[in-house]
């Protein structure tokens, strides 16, 4: 199964990062976040135990980063279960392939965002032209060729459950790509959202570099289908999540996260939605 993987034909080094890259905060007992250049990955399982999930993968490149971070938290030689996708965008699948190769673990994504880890579709090409900062500019450079994980990716069950994460449930939260998925554990309410929004404006170079902390839609420029995006927010703001673990910013939790939750919904077509761009016909208004 290996030798079919390979990554995209513009796959590459990306030099961006942030204040907050190699810094890592443990929300709870069993859910670590780290920020690997501009993009959180997250581990969740009790470092005491075996028993852990690697989400996303990473900027491309990271691997050796990676993996320092898992065995720093779970111990020499340790490896996840698996990886759970929240989407296949590149700087959450970055570091995958290598991953795949030195963990000899399973991956599980959302059956509609298979075909772009299998190299048969390609996502929509990045929109430069959305404002709202350099890094919007810059993500015309960014790779956008599918990867292909070959016979290595599995598609998550119908039925809601999440492999090796017994009380976690995925949720379908599309509009960033088509089977981007979001975590949610009922018991105490705590969110995996993936890019599905963010923390930070991620278009905006001087955000992402401080890392300044402000609740936003999925990135700008790697948005296709905003009516969607917005359906998504809705259907995790009523959730009512005691805390947040977003793919890029800080984590956000209590009342601070549900206020902002809140005003996102109410307010996503000024908040999230570009005022103009090649994915913008007309401004959706709820």
């Amino acid at each position: 199964m290996e030798n079919e993987m390979s990554y995209g034909k513009d796959y590459k080094y990306v030099p961006s990062t942030s204040v907050a890259s190699g810094n890592g905060i443990e929300l709870l007992p069993d859910i670590y976040t780290h920020t690997i250049q501009i993009v959180n990955i997250c581990l969740v399982g009790d470092p005491k135990t075996e028993d852990f999930v690697l989400i996303d993968a990473g900027m491309p490149l990271s691997a050796d980063k990676i993996i320092s971070v898992v065995e720093k938290r779970f111990g020499p030689n340790s490896r996840p279960k698996a990886i759970i996708l929240t989407h296949g965008h590149f700087d959450h699948v970055g570091a995958i392939i290598e991953l795949i190769e030195h963990w000899k673990i399973p991956v599980y994504a959302h059956e509609l965002e298979i075909p772009y880890l299998t190299g048969e579709m390609k996502y929509p090409e990045p929109d430069p032209s959305v404002e709202g900062g350099l890094i919007a500019k810059m993500s015309a450079l960014f790779p956008n060729e599918p990867i292909n994980l070959g016979g290595q990716v599995e598609k998550l069950p119908e039925n809601g459950e999440v492999p090796f994460m017994a009380d976690f449930k995925w949720l379908h939260t599309p509009g960033h790509t088509p089977g981007h998925v979001s975590l949610f554990r009922e018991s105490d309410r705590s969110l995996i959202v993936g890019d599905a929004f963010v923390t930070v404006k991620q278009e905006s170079l001087y955000s992402v570099l401080t890392q300044e902390q402000e609740i936003s839609g999925p990135p700008r420029y790697l948005t296709p289908d905003w009516e969607t995006s917005w359906e998504s927010v809705k259907l995790l703001e009523e959730l009512h999540p005691s805390i947040a673990v977003t793919g890029h910013g800080l984590p956000m939790s209590g009342e601070e996260l549900s206020n902002n939750l809140k005003n996102l919904v109410a307010n996503f077509d000024q908040i999230a939605i570009p005022d103009h761009g090649k994915y913008i016909s007309e401004k959706p208004k709820h």
